[in-house]
């Protein structure tokens, strides 16, 4: 059995891709507002939210149940709009040995975006399941701030 794998979910979304990516470099620490899925996260380490060297602690849910972990910013890729996260601790640990999200915000060039959501992961064993519910997770979560961020453009 395969240890290693990738799933991805791309969402469409009504807000403009500049704005969309601009919330995960700039205001990530909003997300736990926007998200009903996010219960609490709080920078473990670092002084600034948007570092690669600040770690951020996250509490959420995924099929019902509380989970946690820590995550850090890999990569970031501006000109692309592709941000790179390294999921560790808490429950990825104990499932996971490799664990990144990478984010890709598309600007389609017709009026309309999506966010492209990429899990890339490593089992300790054959008898941990893939991460599904984390792509439903993200899928949700993207929702949730693609409805925030358009009805802030109404608000204007």
């Amino acid at each position: 059995m395969v240890l290693s794998g990738k799933l991805s979910t791309e969402v469409g979304i009504k807000t403009p891709a500049d704005k969309f990516y601009n919330l995960f470099i700039t205001e990530l620490h909003e997300v736990q507002n926007l998200c009903e899925r996010v219960h609490h996260t709080k920078l473990h380490e670092g002084e600034d939210w948007h570092h690669t060297d600040s770690v951020k602690h996250w509490t959420y849910v995924i099929d019902g149940k509380v989970h946690t972990c820590h995550e850090s910013l890999e990569e970031v890729d501006e000109q692309n709009k592709k941000i790179i996260f390294k999921l560790f601790g808490g429950d990825i640990d104990e499932h996971y040995k490799v664990f990144k999200l990478i984010l890709e915000v598309i600007d389609k060039g017709d009026g309309t975006a999506a966010s492209k959501w990429t899990v890339e992961y490593e089992k300790i064993n054959e008898d941990i399941d893939p991460p599904n519910g984390y792509m439903e997770y993200f899928g949700k979560c993207a929702r949730d701030i693609d409805n925030h961020l358009a009805k802030a453009k109404i608000a204007i």
